[in-house]
């Protein structure tokens, strides 16, 4: 993976000349982006991934009222984490409510945005992924009430497996994620441009991927202006979903986090 505009300019900036694109939803891209740019690189950012309310808060508030009757907790995101502790002020619940309850916790920067409310975080798994956390509580779940925040649409693994293994479990939508349509104009006009073209793509979720093809409007428009630009993603779930979609993944982060992505794509660049 080499930049196409010149020599680096050095180990101290091990991504200078490349050109990435991050599609990480607006209000969360600047880790990404400032961490790629610390190390040289040229980013544009493009969303392919909007954060909305859901639809209807009715599921979500009937469980935070009944925190109670819950054993576990188990948020996936800190789009879940905020969007669960802005309903609980607004159903006036604090973390007093939460003394008896487990917490689980998909990755470092969802266990950072908890504890930030003054929630202890019981369990993190080894891998940021769900069958990890299936892993991890496998033993602790049986018999007990377990409530699952997250994404209206996402995986089914985690609740599908705590109940394989005697756990009842309730999941409750959160928020929901879309692909900006202002988006769109602008990313074919990026991927067209000699001059704008990134080196390239850096994905953090399955809904970047998903979202990527669908800005592009098909499979094979999205195959053939991505041609000649480099993939990068976050871990095997969003590269499994990138393959699925028909597209390559050059790049895969073995850390899945952003601090990961970043090594991965130094590492590549190298």
């Amino acid at each position: 993976m080499r930049a196409r505009n010149g020599a680096r300019s050095g180990a101290s900036k091990p991504l200078a000349g490349l050109r990435v694109l991050v599609g990480r939803a607006r209000h969360q891209a600047d880790t990404l982006s400032s961490g790629l740019r610390k190390l040289g690189a040229e980013v544009l950012e493009i969303p392919f991934i909007e954060i909305r309310k859901p639809r209807s808060y009715q599921a979500l508030d009937a469980a935070l009222k009944a925190l109670s009757s819950y054993d576990w907790l188990i948020l996936t995101s800190v789009n879940g984490v905020e969007a669960v502790w802005n309903r609980m002020q607004k159903l006036r619940l604090s973390k007093r409510h939460l003394p008896h309850l487990r917490v689980a916790a998909i990755g470092p920067a969802t266990k950072r945005a908890i504890e930030k409310r003054g929630v202890r975080v019981d369990v993190v798994p080894r891998e940021y992924v769900a069958e990890s956390v299936v892993k991890s509580l496998r033993g602790r779940v049986r018999g007990k009430r377990v409530l699952l925040a997250r994404a209206r649409v996402a995986r089914d693994v985690i609740p599908r497996e705590l109940r394989r293994v005697g756990a009842e479990v309730d999941v409750v939508e959160s928020y929901e994620t879309v692909a900006p349509q202002s988006s769109a104009t602008r990313l074919r006009a990026v991927l067209r441009n000699p001059q704008r073209r990134p080196h390239i793509v850096a994905f953090t979720s399955s809904s970047t991927a998903g979202n990527f093809v669908s800005l592009l409007g098909t499979r094979r428009a999205a195959l053939a202006l991505s041609r000649g630009v480099k993939l990068a993603s976050i871990g095997p779930v969003t590269s499994s979903t990138l393959r699925e979609l028909g597209l390559q993944v050059d790049v895969e982060a073995e850390d899945y986090t952003i601090p990961g992505l970043i090594r991965a794509l130094v590492a590549g660049a190298s």
